[in-house]
């Protein structure tokens, strides 16, 4: 995302002498990590109250009659969120950090939106599953970012030209309508999604060592749980459209 992981060259590095890491440094590192969580978890919370509200009803809802109406709306509110993310990437070093955390609450605002529409497609039963499936997957795999020794950087090189290859795939998708090349894109991208999890979460990890103590730490945990936020709502989509039953 843009080059927010980049960090400024005159960024104070907090670090411990001799290379061994203090306390306060590891102290630090949690908070800072549960920051991060705590901001993509009140997102996706957020997200699904707004999704369901705006669901709410079926055939009757807001989302029905917006989505089955034509028009240019629904085209605005599923583009919405791309907008909310060149905002913050281009903004990012502009902006207050209060003034991000807005772009952020509205970008969340805007996916819940988005994600209507796959409450009226979907059972509940498939949208409940898919989601703790989602979560499940999501912990595990972050948990292993965090505090594995390994090295993540190749596998990240991997997984975003295959994101690249994904999207391509799913825009190719949306003219031939095949059902197969559907199959696969959703398998692969529960995959993409899966290994971006555990490198973004070493890589967000690694970056506690260039902002600590600096000005650009909150707006790095802003971005952070945007990472985070999407590698999980895409993981719960296409584990949604693999097993998930329509309506």
């Amino acid at each position: 995302m843009a080059n927010w992981s980049d960090p400024q060259p005159t960024a104070t590095r907090f670090t411990a002498g001799l290379g061994a890491r203090s306390e306060a440094y590891d102290a630090g590192l949690r908070s800072y990590m549960l920051r991060v969580y705590n901001y993509m978890a009140s997102a996706v919370l957020l997200s699904g109250l707004v999704a369901m509200f705006f669901a709410w009803g079926g055939a009757n809802s807001p989302a029905a009659h917006i989505f089955t109406g034509g028009g240019v709306l629904p085209w605005i509110i599923q583009l919405a969120p791309l907008g909310f993310i060149f905002a913050m990437n281009f903004g990012l070093r502009r902006m207050s950090e209060g003034g991000l955390q807005a772009l952020f609450w509205g970008f969340a605002v805007t996916m819940g939106l988005s994600l209507s529409v796959w409450l009226l497609v979907y059972t509940g039963e498939s949208v409940a599953g898919a989601f703790f499936a989602a979560a499940s997957g999501f912990a595990g795999l972050s948990l292993y970012g965090y505090t594995t020794k390994r090295d993540l950087t190749a596998w990240g090189a991997f997984f975003i030209v295959g994101l690249v290859g994904l999207i391509v795939a799913s825009l190719i998708n949306l003219f031939v309508h095949s059902g197969p090349m559907a199959l696969v894109i959703s398998v692969i991208g529960v995959f993409i999604f899966a290994g971006l999890t555990a490198y973004d979460t070493q890589r967000i990890k690694s970056m506690y060592s260039h902002v600590a103590g600096t000005d650009q730490e909150g707006r790095v945990v802003i971005m952070a749980a945007t990472s985070l936020y999407l590698d999980f709502i895409n993981m719960f989509l296409f584990i949604l459209q693999l097993f998930g039953n329509r309506r």
